[in-house]
């Protein structure tokens, strides 16, 4: 195959042995090749400038800058590369960031070869890839809806909420505990265990962490919340 038509790859890795061992796995495949390779963010503007990379593979969790950061300056000035990062388990909350933020696909470090290869060449051709076991899922469905929505609310629109629902999340939102809650809408705390159980379910989490996250993806949170039609408590 002409070296012209291979999928050009940029990979931002800060593990050396992982970063190395991706390079060697990719350097086998006849329609890819390895463009550079990098432990840190820090010169990926001038090498995507350099390169014209078609995909940017990026580490999640690099310990010395932001990611998501690194996202939003990638696809402002280079909005045509596709960039797809890798993690262990990506938080749902953190895959809706980095798809807002342009990402394209995602891929889990437990992934075998295969699904790694298949990742790379579908959001070669065109395709969004969302971590696997969230596919299917509610949560898949809200991303789907903010890449298609054109203002942040209708992410929050997107899940149906009681209105004491949207109450003990934004409480969750600015910190208070489950008996905190309880005191603060003079409720047991046993019911609102069973509000938030709901809402984890609801959304496809698992902590109050997340539901935190959640309420802070965008600004108009609060704003949608008073404005928008709610269901009955």
């Amino acid at each position: 195959m002409n070296i012209m038509k291979k999928i050009s790859i940029l990979l931002i890795e800060d593990n050396r042995l992982l970063r190395e061992g991706i390079s060697a796995m990719l350097k086998k495949q006849s329609d890819m090749n390895v463009i550079a390779s990098f432990g840190n963010g820090e010169n990926i503007l001038k090498a995507t400038e350099k390169h014209k990379p078609h995909i940017i593979l990026l580490d999640l969790g690099l310990r010395s800058q932001s990611s998501l950061q690194i996202v939003k300056l990638i696809k402002k000035q280079f909005s045509v590369t596709k960039i797809i990062v890798m993690d262990l388990v990506p938080l749902q909350t953190d895959v809706l960031e980095f798809v807002q933020a342009g990402v394209s696909g995602f891929i889990l470090k437990g992934a075998n070869i295969a699904e790694f290869y298949k990742t790379i060449r579908s959001v070669f051709q065109g395709d969004q890839v969302l971590p696997s076991h969230l596919t299917g899922s509610l949560f898949s469905q809200i991303v789907e809806n903010a890449l298609q929505a054109s203002e942040p609310s209708l992410i929050v629109e997107s899940v149906r909420m009681t209105k004491r629902e949207r109450q003990i999340i934004e409480l969750i939102a600015d910190g208070f505990a489950n008996k905190e809650i309880a005191q603060k809408l003079n409720l047991s705390t046993f019911t609102i265990k069973s509000h938030v159980h709901n809402i984890l379910d609801k959304l496809a989490l698992h902590s109050h962490i997340q539901v935190a996250n959640y309420a802070h993806i965008s600004e108009s949170y609060k704003t949608a919340s008073d404005t928008t039609s709610l269901i009955s408590q």
